[in-house]
């Protein structure tokens, strides 16, 4: 989007500036596009700035702008000219309140947002790590001086306050949501499922075990074949069964590739199949029996997690991060001992041994607890509330500039 100063603007619209690095494919970026689409729906005025990529066409239609700027780069003096560069955005659109997403747009739209007295808040999307003796920890400082700083689970809000010694009264939890609409059983037509069961021929009369998320060393899938393993050898592992490796877009050859040796050298050719090009994870949810996460490191919501309980199935996570406050243990599902293949094998076995009454009972209490705490509605609508806050004084900006 070019600026153009000759637009009038109504001065009573509030403009909310996100920024993020860039918007390709993510739960950080579709979470912008939700919050976007919400503020346009509610008269507000949505601007997001970043390097571009295949999200800025959801912005686009749901009538929010984009403005590309190279808000990916780390480099200091490219840091500093996209905070000369922010701050003639927040002149020129007129905008209200500043929201960082990620760290490094994070330190140019701070120094902006200070420079033009306007509000600053941040979320926190991830466990950063604090390096070798926390030198990390500088870098990341810069997202606790958001006020508020937004929380996207109970785990995250925690390490912040005792990472960052940042006030909990400077926290606020909200949740990231599933759309509902998109994740509904009644949605998925036998079509769909039919077409992905032909492709990734699967048995009529298979139980399937998935793992969707990209090729990731810690996403897991290295994990969850070790665990497949175990079931083999403890005499668990029912013949029909299938373990999906489900990707949105393939991934470095060398991990496939050791992904595939794995699976070569402990004989489970038959069983594990990756698929690295799925572009209807919906219909996929709906042919698996027992999805998994099998992050190796905590994360700091678990997509997954809601969105496979959103499908009414069960599932198998970690017991740290942020799966353990969204799924209901022994009733939606199980966790198991982080990075255990052990553990994890014993817990999707107790998946895979359910009844259908008790599948059924746990696909009505799995979405009924979505719907009740994870939706897209609730976050958005939380979000708003906070943008409100903000701008009505809740956190005064000279306060803040005094960090």
């Amino acid at each position: 989007m070019d600026s153009n100063t000759d637009i009038v603007r109504d001065p009573n619209v509030k403009t909310i500036l996100q920024v993020l690095p860039a918007m390709s494919v993510g739960g950080v970026e579709r979470g912008t596009v939700e919050v976007a689409q919400a503020l346009v729906r509610s008269g507000w005025r949505s601007i997001v700035a970043s390097a571009g990529g295949q999200f800025v066409r959801e912005l686009e239609k749901c009538g929010a702008e984009h403005i590309e700027l190279p808000l990916q780069t780390k480099s200091p003096l490219a840091i500093r000219r996209n905070s000369h560069a922010l701050a003639e955005i927040i002149s020129d659109e007129k905008i209200s309140l500043v929201h960082a997403r990620s760290r490094a747009p994070a330190w140019s739209a701070h120094a902006a947002a200070q420079k033009a007295n306007v509000p600053f808040v941040t979320t926190f999307h991830g466990y950063y790590g604090t390096g070798v003796f926390g030198l990390k920890k500088i870098w990341n400082r810069i997202m606790s001086k958001g006020r508020p700083v937004i929380a996207i689970s109970e785990f995250i809000a925690d390490h912040i306050i005792a990472e960052y010694h940042t006030d909990p009264k400077d926290v606020v939890l909200i949740h990231r949501g599933v759309d509902l609409s998109m994740f509904d059983p009644a949605a998925v037509t036998p079509a769909r499922m039919i077409k992905l069961a032909s492709e990734w021929r699967l048995p009529d009369d298979g139980l399937v075990v998935m793992l969707p998320g990209r090729l990731s060393r810690w996403k897991g899938q290295s994990l969850l074949i070790s665990a497949i393993a175990e079931l083999a050898k403890a005499g668990e592992l029912p013949e029909n069964l299938r373990c999906l490796m489900v990707a949105p877009q393939p991934a470095r050859s060398s991990y496939r590739r050791s992904l595939d040796a794995k699976v070569r050298t402990l004989g489970l050719e038959g069983c594990v199949q990756i698929i690295d090009n799925c572009r209807d994870i919906a219909a996929a949810y709906m042919v698996t029996d027992v999805v998994v996460s099998g992050s190796t490191r905590p994360e700091a919501f678990g997509r997954v997690v809601a969105e496979a309980q959103a499908m009414g199935r069960p599932v198998v996570a970690p017991a740290f991060g942020g799966a353990p406050e969204i799924l209901l243990p022994a009733v939606t599902g199980w966790l198991y001992t982080p990075s255990d293949p052990v553990s994890l094998a014993q817990s999707i076995a107790r998946a895979i041994a359910l009844t259908r009454d008790q599948r059924d009972e746990l696909k009505r209490m799995a979405r009924e607890h979505v719907a009740k705490n994870f939706t897209v509605e609730q976050m958005t609508d939380a979000t708003l509330a906070v943008y409100d806050s903000v701008l009505n004084g809740a956190y005064p900006v000279s306060a803040r500039n005094n960090d």
